[in-house]
């Protein structure tokens, strides 16, 4: 393979500064980073786990006060991460009380949804586009969706298949089996059961690249050699602690939790982004950073699955 120097050494660059900025907002610092690009436009965490939806999913969908039965928390975190927006949860938690399977209704749901939508409400985070065709036939994308999750807990009992599965890459099997779920969102759908306590799959067991992480990898390489790209992200996810080294980037791990294949996924996403600014010259259907960069309020207290034990 051939590496893209200034753009492969940015992927690390981007990693190491993103954990320095997570780290001056914990410890209140007023200036989080001197980097423009950082300060001014909106990016994930170096760890997918710090974000805040999935810090709300662990939160408030599988670590809360109550205890699930594996169908209703399988349920639950699909139904959360296919709208993946913490204001659609918590509207359908008002109306319908303790969100489980046996509370869910098609009709019943579907008009909730309706009327959220009326009064000028997003039901879907727009941070990824979920598939959005009529693959159950209705003319409405949250319909769809309902419909597909009818089939997958009332028809094929998905649950069963997955709490059986022999490996993480069979849960994506599972999920990628389905209409509207591409690879991208079968695999982040499998890392988020796996956050639960229904299964316990070494994450750097499978990875699978989203269409981010695609562009990501072509900007740090200019040639793979014939490696897929899912070898590539195993690539750095081995030779991380090496090339921060070569870098002189101290990067300050979570305790001593490298970097797993989900998070280097990602953040070949983000340095595609990021990239956007720093090197415009290296052109893709994306050309501009959407969003900008606000400080929300309120101190998040960040928490991991307690299978991990571990604490920040």
């Amino acid at each position: 393979m051939k590496i893209r120097e200034e753009a492969y050494n940015t992927f690390w660059y981007f990693a190491y500064e993103r954990q320095n900025i997570l780290y001056n907002k914990i410890q209140g610092k007023e200036v989080l980073t001197e980097d423009e690009i950082l300060a001014t436009y909106k990016f994930c965490n170096a760890y997918r786990i710090l974000d805040r939806v999935s810090q709300y999913l662990l939160k408030n969908v599988i670590y809360n006060s109550r205890k699930y039965s594996s169908k209703d928390m399988i349920y639950r975190i699909i139904l959360f991460k296919i709208f993946n927006k913490e204001e659609t949860w918590e509207y359908l938690q008002a109306k319908l009380g303790d969100l489980t399977l046996e509370k869910f209704s098609f009709e019943n749901m579907d008009t909730l949804l309706q009327e959220y939508r009326k009064s000028g409400n997003k039901i879907y985070n727009d941070a990824y586009i979920s598939c959005a065709n009529k693959a159950f036939g209705y003319d409405l994308k949250h319909q769809n969706h309902l419909a597909l999750i009818d089939k997958m807990f009332n028809e094929d009992k998905i649950n069963e298949k997955i709490v059986n599965a022999s490996s993480f890459e069979d849960v994506f099997n599972i999920l990628r089996s389905y209409p509207l779920i591409g690879d991208f969102m079968a695999y982040q759908l499998a890392t988020d059961i796996n956050y639960s306590e229904v299964i316990d799959f070494p994450e750097s067991s499978f990875t699978i690249p989203g269409p981010g992480a695609i562009r990501g990898i072509h900007k740090c390489f200019e040639n793979t050699e014939g490696m897929s790209y899912s070898d590539i992200i195993r690539y750095m996810y081995e030779n991380q602690e090496k090339e921060f080294k070569r870098l002189g980037f101290n990067f300050k791990y979570l305790k001593n939790r490298k970097l797993q294949l989900i998070d280097i996924q990602n953040l070949f996403c983000e340095t595609d982004k990021y990239l956007r600014e720093k090197m415009p010259e290296l052109k893709t259907n994306r050309v501009k950073i959407k969003k900008k960069y606000t400080a929300k309020k309120g101190k998040i207290e960040y928490v991991f699955p307690p299978k991990w034990n571990m604490s920040l």
